[in-house]
């Protein structure tokens, strides 16, 4: 798609998937990032504690972010899915590290993923003032 408003950034060390997908895409100032899991930058999944799976995933988000000009703390929407309901509390207190008060607002789905992956996230940021 070419359009004046829309382009699609990334770094060297953003995360890439063969999948038919950009990590993101920018619009004017919003920028919507692709759902990222725990991958290395080849797009190859890294299994892990959900702590760790958790962790990588918010690492390829704030590397997408980057990519378009932004950072977590511009994120004003998350769309976040939890493969085992039982690791909701973790979630919770994790994402709290990640996203102080005041939080994005947020969806969460359990029971969603695949067996290959514990968690993914997808998120709406504004660019960072200039």
């Amino acid at each position: 798609m070419n359009h004046p408003l829309v382009s699609y950034p990334q770094l060297k060390d953003t995360p890439t998937s063969h999948l038919p997908f950009s990590p993101c895409v920018v619009v004017g100032d919003l920028i919507f990032v692709s759902g990222q899991a725990s991958v290395d930058k080849a797009g190859n999944i890294i299994t892990d504690t959900f702590e760790g799976e958790f962790r990588r995933s918010m690492e390829n988000v704030r590397l997408v972010l980057e990519a378009a000009g932004s950072d977590l703390a511009h994120v004003v929407q998350t769309r976040n899915y939890v493969r085992d309901a039982e690791n909701v509390a973790l979630y919770n207190q994790l994402y709290r590290e990640y996203f102080p008060q005041p939080s994005p607002a947020r969806t969460t789905i359990t029971n969603c993923l695949p067996p290959s992956l514990k968690y993914e996230v997808e998120a709406i940021a504004v660019r960072k003032p200039a």
